[in-house]
């Protein structure tokens, strides 16, 4: 049995483009849309005083097109606007939960060369935030896939169990937390934590701002199963899509510049792809 992966891309406004999409067909939105007064040479820039107001429409569709079940991860960072950070993340995500989001979980994408600079009253940016935002508290969650390799630390400190390792060891702060160590013999793999450590892209792919591949890649294999529905919004040069194609999930790229859309016509092709469809395990619906 074959699975055929197939990869939408979609010229126009995504404002507009998204009303095109099914309701509740969506299964991972994954996208980082222009930040506050950036990127104004491609996409004309918002004022981060307008920066929800400008959002929110496209959020609502967004809210309508994803599964029940499915995820929206926003890459987004607040700017300093006057000496300060401007504080319209905090308030789309206030916005977006009145809308029917449910803000689930904050993730951490720490850049490990991220660029050089000196600022008189701040140092350089290093990370930037991916909102998990949920339609529903029940939705799919595949944790196995992204585990990592344990490290060397249990090599050493699981050979030679003492007493108080071998039972659950209470905090000496007395606040109720506590830890077994010997819960880690035989296991070689363990759960990441909500902090992604990722070089930025380099080759720019003629795009004003591209995140690394493996990002998306990220997501999608924590989100999403073989066959299931990628959509980006705001496409750029098409590094979710190639992460979809990669990962066998089928996927849907709006952007509203002829240059990147072509860009991704020419890398991605609008394309059906066959697999071998081979029997995956069973995985469990998270829920709260």
């Amino acid at each position: 049995m074959s699975l055929a992966i197939k990869t939408k891309i979609i010229l126009g406004d995504c404002s507009y483009k998204l009303g095109e999409l099914e309701d509740n067909s969506i299964d991972l939105i994954f996208t980082s849309p222009p930040y506050a007064d950036q990127r104004k040479n491609t996409y004309g820039g918002t004022h981060p005083d307008k920066y929800v107001q400008w959002f929110l429409p496209i959020s609502k569709e967004l809210l309508r097109v994803l599964k029940p079940s499915g995820t929206f991860i926003l890459n987004i960072k607040e700017r300093v606007v006057k000496g300060e950070r401007h504080i319209y993340v905090m308030e789309l995500i206030i916005e977006m939960r009145r809308q029917g989001w449910f803000w689930t979980e904050e993730f951490i994408w720490h850049k490990k060369n991220c660029y050089p600079g000196k600022w008189p009253n701040r140092f350089r940016d290093s990370w930037e935030r991916l909102l998990q935002f949920n339609k529903s508290k029940k939705f799919h969650m595949y944790q196995d896939a992204v585990m990592l390799p344990v490290g060397d630390w249990a090599k050493t400190r699981l050979k030679k169990l003492s007493e108080t390792d071998k039972r659950r060891d209470e905090s000496r702060v007395g606040s109720g937390f506590g830890k077994n160590i010997s819960n880690w013999l035989d296991r070689n793999k363990a759960y990441p934590t909500n902090v992604l450590y990722l070089a930025t892209e380099c080759g720019n792919k003629n795009h004003s701002a591209v995140f690394p591949e493996a990002l998306p890649e990220w997501f999608i294999k924590l989100f999403t199963k073989d066959g299931d529905w990628v959509l980006d919004p705001f496409a750029g040069s098409g590094s979710t899509l190639k992460a979809a194609q990669k990962l066998k999930r089928n996927s849907i790229g709006i952007e509203i510049h002829q240059d990147y859309y072509d860009v991704m016509i020419n890398t991605l092709g609008t394309i059906k792809q066959q697999y071998l469809f081979e029997k995956k395990a069973k995985y469990e619906t998270h829920s709260d």
